[in-house]
């Protein structure tokens, strides 16, 4: 079976917390990494502050293929990411010489200053690389397995848009779909015997409710084909044996 690949994600940001923004960017990255066969395993909401920001990256980082951040690397006073990702790896947070060069020049042609606030934009911890921003030329960074993107939701896509061609992508999750009419109460245990049985699969159950109508809806996933076909037959022979029953 081909290797299994993993994301987790730290959104950073006051704003997300008190409900201020809405976060658009979880759902992107959730999209984009199961497109791609890589697995998101875990989100998580700090705050702008630099210990939870050290602690949730090392955490994560070290139970996962890649970690994602969003926020914080703007050029507020509040904008600390670049700070901590430099702290959570024990290194320098400095200007980068290229980053610094690459927005001078912008800030120039557009005649705007290039003012301390806005420098802070070209600062990275010692040894990160660069992320394209094709949007508002401020780069993202990538250090170890860390890839440090803006919260702004149209320049974290275009950031993930050359982010994802560069990493290494696993098996895709295959799905399918099971309707029940009966309810979660009825099939729990049957479905969970069923789940036993198959442990290639993931099989999750969602209740629906539509036009005065309530239904379950059995969603099976797996990387093998075999096993999915396996566990979908097993589902549609305990639906009818059920069924019977009633």
């Amino acid at each position: 079976m081909s290797e299994i690949v993993t994301a987790a994600m730290v959104v950073i940001g006051d704003e997300i917390l008190s409900g201020r923004t809405k976060d658009q960017n979880i759902g992107h990255l959730a999209d984009m990494m199961t497109a791609v066969g890589i697995d998101l395993r875990e989100v998580r909401i700090v705050p702008d502050d630099q210990d939870a920001i050290v602690e949730a990256v090392n955490a994560l980082r070290s139970r996962n293929t890649y970690v994602f951040t969003t926020g914080g690397i703007g050029p507020t006073h509040d904008d600390i990411t670049a700070d901590s990702i430099a702290a959570a790896f024990g290194v320098p947070c400095d200007y980068d010489p290229d980053a610094y060069h690459l927005l001078e020049e912008h800030y120039s042609r557009r005649g705007i200053a290039f003012s301390e606030a806005r420098k802070r934009m070209a600062r990275m911890p010692k040894g990160a690389r660069h992320i394209p921003n094709p949007i508002s030329v401020a780069p993202g960074f990538i250090i170890g397995n860390v890839h440090v993107m803006a919260g702004v939701p149209a320049i974290f896509q275009a950031m993930l848009d050359t982010v994802i061609p560069t990493l290494r992508t696993g098996a895709k999750l295959l799905s399918v779909t099971v309707p029940s009419p009966l309810p979660e109460g009825t099939i729990g245990g049957p479905l969970g015997a069923v789940q036993k049985a198959h442990d290639q699969t993931i099989i999750g159950s969602y209740p629906k409710y539509q036009d005065g109508r309530f239904w379950t809806e059995i969603v099976i996933r797996s990387r093998s084909a075999d096993a999915l076909e396996a566990a979908r037959g097993a589902v549609e022979e305990m639906l009818a044996a059920l069924a019977q029953r009633d």
